[in-house]
């Protein structure tokens, strides 16, 4: 018989704690998400208790789903202690990975609560208009990097406003080989 090629997973329990911690997600958070206590989902992370089937289909699929959003820790670093607004997203997905205080200040909802959710709903128009501009200008060719800036007349979202001013977004290389979007304001208008 031969080796099996690919080693064995790791209990849920272990596998729900490692990818909670890696995000920096509290158990709370994450318990209200899959719609359990706090008390049950620090059970089944110790091993003490095993969801039931639905259950457990649906945190299999919560972690197959963001199996690759983790970011270098150094960047996360960087990013969590700038002093000014920026944020880190994925650029195929738009799933916020990482944003600084001064970014969160501006918000009215929590990092925590849309990490490695796409933001993608909160694009203003110009944004979007942006956004479809990119494939033009080889934005995402394997050798592009760089830097797009523009204006955007912000908006009032109750979630998630954004400030009018230039916005600047710039390509960076992050774990796994993906690509993530440091989105910045220049100034403002």
């Amino acid at each position: 018989m031969a080796p099996a090629l690919k080693p064995p997973a790791l209990p849920l329990g272990r596998r729900l704690r490692r990818f909670r911690r890696l995000r920096q997600i509290k158990q709370e958070t994450l318990a209200a998400d899959l719609g359990v206590s706090q008390g049950l989902l620090s059970r089944w992370e110790a091993g003490l208790h095993e969801p039931s089937a639905e259950t457990r289909a649906r945190v299999e699929m919560l972690l197959a789903r963001h199996e690759n959003v983790g970011i270098d820790d150094t960047l996360r670093h960087l990013i969590e202690h700038a002093p000014f607004p920026v944020h880190l997203v994925c650029d195929d997905t738009h799933a916020l990975l990482s944003a600084s205080p001064a970014r969160q200040a501006q918000w009215r909802v929590s990092a925590a609560s849309v990490r490695g959710v796409s933001l993608w709903r909160y694009a203003t128009p110009e944004i979007i208009e942006s956004e479809l501009q990119l494939l033009e200008l080889g934005w995402f060719d394997e050798v592009a990097s760089g830097s797009v800036q523009f204006p955007t007349s912000g908006s009032d979202d109750p979630e998630m406003p954004i400030p009018p001013g230039i916005v600047r977004w710039e390509r960076i290389g992050i774990s796994g080989g993906r690509i993530g979007r440091l989105v910045s304001a220049v100034e403002a208008l």
